[in-house]
């Protein structure tokens, strides 16, 4: 009689081999997002929900903006709408703020938020200092945010940035990628925001505490259509 036992090992590998591809169908299936998540109020643009006056600071002139958005390439695919402003201090002899925020419908593989970390090197910058941070907003909440230092020739930059992920506040790229897998497991294609403030330093003193104060101050001024969009629910 002859040996079966190569025809029945290959069997079970056969099996084990449909199992499994049953497994990553489903697995796919259960990932497949199913529903886009935006929580942009319909009609509306981020310059109509970002105050151009709030305590402490008004909007004038057009500033020096660092503007990673390059018409005609992915980065310009990313944003569907992108709000850049420079705030002035009322009566004060604090830096002026640089404002940059940018708003994404949909996070997915190939589209998805682009943080400083990397818009910045691409125009020529070195990042020279990074930190976590977590903006106290009182009644606002609490939000967690990064604080870099960039450079270029003799100008230096400080930063402090957050990015809204759906309704998650991640601080690097991979919180941001497990942001975007908890709502896909959700069903969900999730929206989001990145919110930039920023100011040259014009001696050797960093710039944080006075764009912490402006962010603080910002983020209480904010009407309540934007709270979702700017710092999630």
């Amino acid at each position: 009689m002859a040996d079966r036992g190569p025809d029945r090992r290959a069997g079970r590998r056969e099996v084990l081999i449909g199992l499994g591809c049953a497994a990553a169908l489903g697995t796919a299936e259960v990932l497949r997002p199913r529903h886009l998540m935006s929580v942009m109020p319909p009609g509306r643009k981020l310059a109509d929900l970002v105050p151009r006056k709030f305590a402490g600071f008004a909007e004038g002139g057009a500033g020096d903006i660092v503007v990673p958005r390059v018409e005609g390439s992915l980065v310009a695919t990313l944003y569907s709408d992108l709000l850049t402003r420079l705030y002035l201090p009322d009566g004060r002899s604090d830096p002026s703020i640089m404002l940059l925020v940018a708003y994404g419908p949909a996070q997915t593989d190939l589209l998805q938020l682009h943080r400083p970390e990397i818009c910045y090197p691409a125009l020529g910058y070195q990042i020279v200092d990074r930190s976590l941070s977590v903006l106290d907003c009182g009644a606002a909440g609490q939000i967690p945010a990064v604080n870099l230092t960039a450079a270029e020739g003799g100008r230096v930059e400080d930063i402090i940035y957050w990015t809204r992920v759906g309704n998650e506040l991640p601080r690097s790229f991979g919180e941001q990628s497990w942001a975007r897998l908890r709502e896909s497991i959700a069903g969900q294609v999730p929206d989001g925001t990145l919110l930039r403030a920023s100011a040259v330093r014009s001696g050797t003193e960093p710039n944080f505490d006075v764009i912490r104060s402006f962010l603080q101050s910002l983020v209480v001024s904010l009407p309540r259509a934007s709270g979702p969009v700017i710092v999630g629910r």
